[in-house]
């Protein structure tokens, strides 16, 4: 489900009160490619970051001219490259920053 700034954070939970699915965050340029804020994606095991990107782009394409500069952070650390992904994390979608 795909959420704006306006809708509060409701994530279905298992029987032991974890997270099912892993929330992805979306920043500047991204927002405006997604149309979203954030996203909820279950995935029925750990997922690397190919396979999340995999899954994002299937649901946005436009994503796809980002991809090469966005960085990926999970529970609030940048991730190396063979990171794994759970439910109940959430991930921000990076992009480049400038400033001056």
């Amino acid at each position: 489900m795909c959420r704006s700034h306006n809708q509060p954070y409701l994530t279905e939970q298992d029987e032991r009160g974890h997270d099912k699915a892993v929330r992805i965050l979306f920043f500047a340029q991204l927002k405006d490619a997604t149309k979203c804020d954030s996203i909820d994606i279950a995935f029925p095991s750990s997922v690397n970051a190919e396979g999340l990107w995999a899954e994002l782009l299937k649901k946005f394409p436009a994503l796809v001219k980002h991809r090469s500069s966005v960085r990926l952070a999970r529970n609030s650390e940048y991730t190396a490259a063979d990171a794994q992904f759970s439910n109940g994390d959430e991930v921000a979608l990076i992009p480049p920053v400038s400033g001056g």
